[in-house]
């Protein structure tokens, strides 16, 4: 290459790594070159001369969930702007063998950080093999379900808040699968806000993300029961209980206010369109490599440990209506 484009070796060195000092001219005829050779580095080789291979890897478990997918999005957007590669690798091993396996890809030496968003017990949050750091921020359990700050329940609060200074007084909830990290979360952020402003619960129920089982449980609530604001654990349970109301002849949100999470967009045209808490999963996925970079150049990690969630206030919630409803 350095013969066709009539430069010495150093100079095509120097034009691979990205060296400003080269003219413009010298640019142009070595980018001539690299076209007609069809050149293509050698990352391998590379990484064995000098650890930089332009690239990172982010470790998830195996399974599908709609976040990861906005999660991966701001992460490598943010690997980009810093001149990075991102390659995703699933781990489908079994737990046990994880750890095996990840230490086995920093060995390798094509990746320059590994990003881990899933539990490797046996490795610490942040661990170096050879010269490959390995950082580990936990978001998905080893099923794909959301646990660290996606499961973060916290806004639930401020939700509950802001119906009881609108007058509501007697609440629901709608409960997920406690086999979910956020389910069981939200279910206890509602019985502590609760508690702590002194308002009423009627009862937590049981739903299991199952839309059908959040609509019965409206309809069996007594006429007399008090409840004015239903907290569902997700949209899905949310939509059910709106069904639920509906059926009864129910005024959404003039005798029943209700709230979801997860910001579906079918809830914002829903009629009433319908309460709910957004998450940043592509914030999250921009901390996540924020903090590999910070370790890659020996940087305090970024201050950027504000919540992920916002909740998105729409017409499925209104102050409680003076009027008695209809059973």
């Amino acid at each position: 290459m350095a013969r066709l484009a009539g430069v010495s070796h150093q100079t095509v060195s120097r034009y691979l790594r990205s060296d400003a000092t080269i003219n413009e001219a010298l640019r142009e005829r070595i980018r001539l070159a690299i076209a007609q050779l069809d050149y293509r580095p050698n990352l391998a080789a590379r990484a064995m001369r000098n650890r930089k291979t332009g690239r990172l890897a982010l470790l998830m478990p195996s399974g599908t969930a709609i976040s990861s997918l906005e999660m991966f999005a701001g992460a490598t957007t943010a690997a980009r702007e810093a001149g990075y590669d991102v390659e995703v690798v699933i781990l489908g091993d079994p737990m046990e063998s994880r750890e095996r396996r990840v230490l086995e890809l920093a060995d390798y030496g094509v990746f320059e950080g590994i990003l881990a968003l899933t539990p490797l017990p046996a490795l610490s949050e942040r661990s170096t093999r050879g010269s490959t750091p390995i950082v580990v921020c936990a978001e998905y359990d080893e099923q794909m379900r959301s646990i660290g700050e996606l499961a973060d329940a916290t806004t639930t609060a401020e939700i509950i808040e802001h119906l009881a200074e609108q007058g509501h007084r007697r609440f629901l909830h709608l409960a997920g699968d406690y086999a979910h990290t956020s389910a069981r979360a939200r279910r206890q952020v509602y019985l502590e806000t609760i508690a702590r402003l002194g308002l009423e619960s009627h009862a937590v129920v049981d739903c299991d993300w199952l839309p059908d089982r959040a609509r019965r449980s409206i309809l069996d609530l007594p006429a007399d029961s008090g409840v004015t604001a239903v907290i569902a654990a997700n949209d899905l349970l949310a939509t059910g209980a709106i069904r639920g109301a509906q059926e009864r002849g129910w005024r959404v949100p003039g005798d029943l206010s209700v709230t979801g999470w997860d910001n579906n967009p079918l809830g914002a045209a829903m009629m009433p369109s319908l309460t709910s808490v957004a998450v940043d999963h592509e914030r999250l996925g921009r901390r996540a490599v924020g903090r590999l970079l910070a370790v890659l150049r020996g940087e305090a990690e970024p201050d950027d440990g504000g919540l992920i969630t916002r909740v998105v206030w729409r017409e499925s919630t209104a102050p409680p209506a003076a009027r008695t409803r209809t059973p």
